[in-house]
């Protein structure tokens, strides 16, 4: 078995036997000019450091090159990426004297989120007003720069675990856009110990209900699910449990098992099948969890210190100084 990664002219290679994975890159060899550079260090921009527990992605370097880029090398550390008050309008404040820097700042946020899940809500906020920035929004993108200064050495940490579980957390901030009142939907999808897969993101439309907002957010969880386990499955990885779904709110989880059909849910009919169907197959099971203990807050709202540092410390999310002992 051999697993080939390419993006553009970057390979990673990696195969059940060193003799298999010789005789690959021999073949390639002879007819592309490649060069080795050895066991995976650094791809795009991702520095990969083995160690005893598992493997740590950091993208230390690419966060100093965008701090230096907003000109905030000397700048405080801020404690977290965003803070609890109300989320900023869009015609809050006076227009930025360079929307340009502003734009670009963004655009290189939402690369670093790869190994950030920390900062995912933060960013998703700020690249809401690329379009027309406010002095508001380059404050808000400025304190998620203070808190990359002060978190330079954190990364993902990934651990040796079993393939056996998806487990999926899903969560929404309902209303919360101050100015269209769609909801954020927040989700995050640990495959055994390790966290593969997150997202913070505006809703495309309008719930009129908790429960309706809550519903869309299981499903876009469910069909992330779905084409993980369909991608583990063309990996010769395939996942036999059931994806758990964890939701804290009572009603999405009654209608994703509930066939009976309602008035007030035919606007959302098919995602109301959607995932009545996986839960049907087997495929997914739908759970609740306390809101205390719903992770996926960090990727819809502003959260204080204390239960940021919780949530944030159940990704895998290390010190590379403290955490990591290098074999």
């Amino acid at each position: 078995m051999a697993y080939l990664l390419l993006y553009v002219d970057d390979i990673i290679l990696t195969a059940s036997s060193d003799a298999l994975r010789r005789s690959i890159m021999d073949r390639l060899s002879s007819e592309f000019a490649m060069k080795d550079l050895g066991p995976q260090n650094y791809f795009l921009g991702i520095a990969v450091t083995r160690h005893k527990g598992g493997m740590f992605l950091s993208q230390r370097k690419y966060a100093e090159e965008i701090i230096d880029r907003a000109g905030m090398s000397s700048c405080k550390p801020s404690p977290t990426p965003v803070d609890t008050k109300s989320k900023v309008s869009v015609t809050f404040s006076t227009t930025v004297d360079d929307p340009t820097l502003y734009r670009r700042l963004a655009g290189a946020l939402q690369y670093l989120t790869f190994t950030r899940p920390d900062i995912s809500y933060a960013v998703q906020q700020v690249c809401l007003h690329m379009h027309d920035p406010r002095v508001a929004h380059m404050a808000a993108l400025k304190r998620v720069i203070r808190y990359i200064q002060g978190t330079l050495d954190y990364g993902l940490h990934l651990y040796p675990s079993s393939f056996s579980s998806l487990v999926s957390y899903t969560d929404v901030d309902w209303g919360g856009c101050p100015d269209t009142r769609r909801s954020t939907s927040g989700y995050c999808v640990f495959l055994g110990d390790n966290l593969v897969s997150w997202s913070s993101k505006r809703q495309p439309t309008l719930s009129t209900s908790s429960a309706e907002a809550e519903y869309r957010g299981v499903e876009n969880v469910v069909s992330e699910s779905c084409w993980l386990r369909n991608l583990l499955l063309e990996l010769h990885c395939p996942i036999k449990k059931a994806t758990l779904v964890y939701c804290d709110n009572v009603s999405a989880i009654y209608l994703s098992g509930n066939p009976v059909k309602y008035q007030r849910t035919k606007h959302i009919e098919l995602d109301i099948h959607f995932v009545r169907e996986k839960v049907a197959q087997g495929q997914v099971r739908v759970l609740h969890v306390p809101s205390r203990y719903q992770i996926t807050n960090i990727f819809t709202k502003g959260l204080p210190l204390v239960l940021f540092k919780d949530f944030r410390d159940t990704y895998g999310y290390v010190n590379s100084d403290v955490n990591i002992t290098i074999e």
